[in-house]
């Protein structure tokens, strides 16, 4: 395989992973990106490029972060397992993607507490539809 071509191929699946796994703790605790940049003595844009996977995260800044939000470093590693290898282009790596935009987030954190299940199907029906897939049965 061509190492130029990887270069191009975007970030690396393990990066975007933890990215997204601070993006949801630090959302799971209502800190901002400019709170949680100050805690660790970065600025805001570098906390987004972490999250955006635009930059790797440091072993030692991770260590900072987990600390800052109050979880341990594996944390930012749990499902990681359910990745696939770089350069795959898996519906997993779809649902990142989904979640790292804020409208993802918001509907994920949304969704479960609609407690009707009659209602959480349609929605989910709604959405499948306006998708173009088909209904699973």
């Amino acid at each position: 395989m061509n190492k130029l071509a990887d270069l191009d191929s975007g970030p690396n699946p393990i990066d975007r992973h933890v990215g997204l796994r601070i993006r949801m703790r630090r959302k799971e605790l209502g800190v901002s990106q400019e709170r949680l940049a100050e805690s660790i003595g970065l600025t805001f844009q570098q906390v987004q490029k972490y999250e955006r996977a635009a930059n790797r995260v440091s072993a030692s800044k991770l260590w900072e972060m987990a600390r800052a939000l109050n979880t341990s470093v594996a944390y930012f590693y749990e499902g990681l397992g359910a990745t696939e290898p770089h350069g795959s282009n898996l519906p997993k790596q779809t649902m990142q993607d989904f979640l790292l935009t804020a409208e993802g987030l918001e509907l994920a954190a949304a969704f479960p507490r609609i407690r009707e299940p009659r209602v959480r199907r349609k929605i989910l029906e709604l959405v499948r539809a306006m998708g173009g897939d088909e209904p699973a049965l």
